[in-house]
C-alpha cells in the first residue's frame, strides 16, 4: 500500500474533493477521480523533503482540544483588550528556542500559534531552532515562551517524534 498509495488520508481527499467539485458521481468520473487520488499523492510525495511520522496518537487529540479552548478564550482575552484603553497593552516580539526538530512538528506548533487570536508565528530561523512570534499584549517574555512550551511544544514533540 506504501508504494501505490503513500498517503492514504491524502489520496482519499483528492477522490473526495474531486468527486465534490465535479458533482457528477458517473463511473468516469470516479475513475478520473481515483486516477488522481493515487498520481497525485505519488508526485507530491517526490516533493517533500521529509514525511510525517506519528508519534502518540492519543495526545493529538488531548492538544485538538486545547487549542480549541485556547481559541474561544484568547478570542475573549483580545476583545477585552481591544476594547480597553490602548494604552494598556504591551505587543511585542520574543523569539522561542525550539526543542522540535520535525518539520511537521514546527509547522504545526506555528500554525497553533497563529491560529490563537493574540499571537502570530513571524519568522523560523534559518536553523530552525527559533520561532519568532509576535504578542498583541506581551507582558512577560520568559512566562510567554514557557507557556507556548509548555501547552503546545510538548505535546508536538510526543506527536511528531
Amino acid at each position: 500500500m506504501t508504494r501505490w498509495i503513500p498517503s492514504l488520508p491524502q489520496s482519499l481527499s483528492v477522490l473526495l474533493l474531486w468527486l465534490l467539485l465535479v458533482a457528477d458521481l458517473t463511473w468516469g468520473q470516479l475513475l478520473l477521480g481515483l486516477g488522481l487520488a493515487i498520481g497525485l499523492p505519488l508526485l507530491s510525495g517526490r516533493l517533500m523533503p521529509q514525511r510525517a511520522r506519528f508519534g502518540r496518537h492519543g495526545v493529538l487529540l488531548r492538544l485538538a482540544l486545547r487549542v480549541a479552548g485556547d481559541i474561544v478564550l484568547s478570542n475573549i482575552e483580545v476583545a477585552r483588550r481591544i476594547l480597553g484603553p490602548e494604552r494598556a497593552l504591551t505587543p511585542g516580539f520574543v523569539w522561542v528556542p525550539l526543542e522540535l526538530t520535525n518539520i511537521h512538528g514546527i509547522t504545526a506548533l506555528a500554525s497553533i500559534i497563529t491560529l490563537t487570536p493574540g499571537t502570530v508565528s513571524a519568522e523560523l530561523s534559518e536553523d530552525q531552532r527559533h520561532l519568532l512570534v509576535h504578542c498583541f499584549n506581551l507582558k512577560d517574555a520568559a512566562a510567554t515562551v514557557a507557556d507556548i512550551k509548555h501547552r503546545y511544544e510538548a505535546p508536538l514533540k510526543e506527536i511528531f517524534p
